[in-house]
C-alpha cells in the first residue's frame, strides 16, 4: 500500500472516456483527476502534490484486503474491499452516455454491498491545480458544488450519508449490507453551468459505459496466446486517444519519475509523432480503422500546419506545444522536478519523418486512399528528408548533444523507402522519386560504413561510437536489416544492455533511470524478424510478465526492485506489446499489415 501520501506505481488503476482519464490507487484514492482534458490543468493531483494537489477518497474504515480487477472488456475498475465484518464491491467509470459522449465530465463510484457489513469512508478534496486556483465549496439548496478557477464540479451523494461540508473539502460515512447500493458522482464542467444527474441516469450511464466498451473490444481480431495482454494494451490504448481530434497521448500523467529522487521527469500529455505511428501501426493490426483513420487525418493536419518543419509532437487539439514549465509541487516521492510543457517541443528529430512515412505507408497498405493535398505534403517532406539527413539531430531519446544516431538514420531511409513506395502505388505525385530512391540508398550506405562497431559486431548508438542503442533493435521492424547486422546487435544489446527479460535504453542508463519496458517487446520483434521464434516467444512471455496486476505498463521498471518508473499508462510500452505479439503471429492481423 502507501508509503507516505504515495501509492506505488503499480498499484494504480485507470479510467477514462475519450477526453480524460482518472488514476485510482488501490486503496480507493482517486490521486490524479486532469478536468475537463488530460492534458489540462489536475484538480485532483496528490500524485505529485500530496499537500494541496487535491484527492477523492472512498474505503472502508477499517484494516481491508483488496482485490481489483477491470471488467471484462472494458476500462471500468471494479475493486472488492473485504473487512473483518464484510465484503464491499467498488465499481468506478469516467461514464459515457446512452448514445456516446457526455457533455459534461461524469465520473461515477457505485459502493455494492456483498455481504455482512461495512463502514465506508468518503472525502472529497479539490486541490490547487498547482497552486494557480484556491478551490471552495459550496452548497446551493440539494446541491454541492466544489469550484476551482473556472472548473465547477457537482459532488452527488446517494446513500452515502449525510455529508459534512468545509469550506476545502466534502466528506462523509455509511454503512453497507448484503444488496446495499450506494452513489458517489461527479458531474464537471469547465467555465459553464453544471448539470446535475439523478440517480438513474448515473445508473444508466454505468451501464451505457460497460456496454459500450464491451461493444468496442468485441471488433478486437487478435486471439493468439497473449490475448488477455494484447486486448489489455487496445484497451489501455484507446484511452490515450482523445476524441475530438484523434490525437493519441504518449501517457496520461506527467513527471512520474524514471528514477525515484531523479529529474528526469516529463510531460508526456501530447502526440508524439513517434507514439502516433506506433500506435497506428498496433491499431491496424487490431482492425481498429475509426481509431486509424481519426488518427492518420489528425497527424496529417498537424504536419500540413507546421509545414515545411515537422514537430517531435503536437498538443492533443493539434496546436504548438507550451514551453516547458516548472510547477510548485513537491513531486511523486520528492522526485523533482515537477514539469508542464516539454523542451523537446523545439528539438531536431530527424527520425520524425520516418514515423511520419510509416504510419501512412500503412494506411494505404490497408486500404486506403491518400486526397491530393496529403500527397503533396508528402512529397515535399520527403524532399526535405533528403535536405536534411545528412546533419545531427536530437535522436529519439530527446537528448541534449546532437549527433549523427543511428536511430535517426534509419529513420529518415524509412521516409525516402515509404515515399517511394508510396508514389509506385500512386499516392504521392510525380515529383522527385529518383531523387528519393538515391538518398535512401545513400542513406543505408553511410550507416553501414559509420554506425557499425566491427568490434561488437553491432549497429551502435551513433556515428564513430562502439556504445550500444536499444532502439536499433528496430532495424527489423522497419525491414532497415533482417539478417547478420541485426543478429550481431541483437546479441550485443543482450549482453551489454539486458537484465533478465528488461533492457536498457542504450549505453550508461543502468545507473541513471529503470529499464525502458518497450525495449523489452522491441527485442521481441527483433527476435521474430530473424526467425528465431523460440527465443522471441522465451522473451515475449517474461515480457508480458513484467505488467502490473491489472495489465497496464508504465515507462520503466527498476530491475533490482521490481517497481515501476514513469509516466503511465505508457503508450509505447503497450505500443510496443501489441507490435510484438502480432509479429509472433501475424496471421492473425485483422488487416493486411504491408510488406516491408
Amino acid at each position: 500500500m502507501r508509503s507516505g501520501p504515495w501509492a506505488p506505481l503499480g498499484e494504480y488503476g485507470v479510467i477514462g472516456n475519450g477526453r480524460t482519464v482518472a488514476l485510482i490507487a488501490g486503496d480507493g484514492r482517486i490521486d490524479w483527476w486532469p478536468l475537463p482534458a488530460l492534458d489540462a490543468p489536475p484538480a485532483f493531483a496528490a500524485l505529485l502534490d500530496p499537500e494541496r494537489g487535491g484527492y477523492v477518497e472512498l474505503a472502508p474504515r477499517s484494516p481491508f484486503t483488496v482485490k481489483r480487477r477491470y471488467l471484462e472488456d472494458t476500462n471500468v475498475l471494479e475493486t472488492t474491499f473485504r473487512t473483518a465484518s464484510g465484503e464491499v464491491r467498488v465499481t468506478d467509470a469516467l461514464t459515457v452516455g446512452r448514445t456516446g459522449e457526455l457533455p459534461w465530465t461524469e465520473l461515477v463510484r457505485r459502493v455494492d454491498g456483498a455481504s455482512g457489513e461495512v463502514d465506508m469512508a468518503w472525502t472529497v478534496r479539490p486541490g490547487s491545480r498547482f497552486e494557480t486556483a484556491q478551490p471552495w465549496i459550496e452548497q446551493r439548496e440539494d446541491a454541492l458544488l466544489a469550484h476551482c478557477g473556472d472548473q465547477h464540479m457537482a459532488v452527488l451523494c446517494f446513500d452515502v450519508g449525510e455529508p459534512r461540508i468545509g469550506p476545502y473539502d466534502i466528506s462523509g460515512e455509511f454503512r453497507t449490507g448484503p444488496g446495499s447500493r450506494s452513489t458517489l458522482a461527479f458531474a464537471a464542467n469547465d467555465d459553464g453551468p453544471v448539470y446535475l444527474p439523478r440517480l438513474r441516469h448515473l445508473d444508466e450511464h454505468l451501464e451505457a459505459t460497460i456496454a459500450w466498451w464491451r461493444a468496442w473490444a468485441r471488433d478486437l481480431t487478435y486471439e493468439g496466446p497473449w490475448r488477455a495482454a494484447v486486448r489489455r494494451s487496445a484497451l489501455a490504448l484507446k484511452l490515450l486517444q482523445y476524441r475530438p481530434t484523434g490525437a493519441l497521448a504518449a501517457a496520461a500523467t506527467t513527471s512520474l519519475p524514471e528514477r525515484i529522487g531523479g529529474d528526469r521527469n516529463y510531460d508526456y500529455r501530447y502526440m508524439w509523432v513517434r507514439d502516433a505511428a506506433y500506435t497506428i501501426d498496433a491499431l491496424l493490426r487490431l482492425d481498429l480503422h475509426q481509431e486509424v483513420h481519426a488518427a492518420v487525418t489528425f497527424l496529417l493536419r498537424c504536419a500540413r500546419a507546421t509545414d515545411p518543419d515537422l514537430k517531435v509532437f503536437y498538443s492533443l487539439r493539434g496546436g504548438t506545444p507550451d514551453t516547458q514549465a516548472t510547477l510548485n509541487a513537491a513531486g511523486y516521492r520528492d522526485s523533482r522536478p515537477v514539469r508542464s510543457g516539454n523542451a523537446a517541443a523545439e528539438q531536431t528529430q530527424l527520425g520524425t519523418f520516418g514515423d511520419l512515412f510509416d504510419s501512412v505507408w500503412r494506411y494505404v497498405q490497408a486500404g486506403h486512399v491518400l486526397d491530393p493535398a496529403s500527397g503533396r505534403l508528402l512529397a515535399d517532406l520527403a524532399d526535405r528528408c533528403c535536405d536534411l539527413w545528412r546533419n545531427e539531430d536530437a535522436g529519439l531519446w530527446e537528448l541534449h548533444v546532437n549527433r549523427h544516431y543511428t536511430i535517426s538514420k534509419m529513420g529518415c531511409w524509412v521516409a525516402l523507402d515509404r515515399a517511394v513506395r508510396l508514389h509506385e502505388a500512386g499516392q504521392i505525385p510525380v515529383t522527385h522519386p529518383q531523387r528519393w530512391r538515391e538518398e535512401r540508398d545513400a542513406v543505408h550506405d553511410w550507416v553501414d560504413r559509420n554506425c557499425w562497431s566491427p568490434d561488437k559486431q553491432s549497429y551502435t548508438f551513433y556515428a564513430g561510437s562502439d556504445d550500444l542503442d536499444a532502439a536499433t533493435l528496430l532495424a527489423g521492424q522497419i525491414g532497415f536489416d533482417r539478417g547478420d547486422r541485426l543478429a550481431g546487435t541483437v546479441a550485443a544489446i543482450r549482453r551489454e544492455l539486458a537484465d533478465g527479460a528488461l533492457v536498457y535504453r542504450y549505453t550508461g542508463m543502468r545507473k541513471a533511470e529503470g529499464a525502458f519496458l518497450a525495449c523489452s517487446f522491441w527485442l521481441v520483434s527483433a527476435l521474430a524478424a530473424l526467425g528465431r521464434h523460440d527465443e522471441a516467444t522465451n522473451q515475449m512471455t517474461a515480457a508480458v510478465g513484467l505488467a502490473t496486476g491489472l495489465g497496464l505498463l508504465t515507462e520503466e521498471m527498476d530491475p533490482a526492485t521490481g517497481e515501476f518508473l514513469g509516466n503511465l499508462p505508457q503508450a509505447l510500452s503497450h505500443l510496443a506489446l501489441v507490435n510484438a505479439a502480432f509479429a509472433l503471429a501475424p496471421e492473425r492481423s485483422g488487416g493486411p499489415a504491408g510488406k516491408r
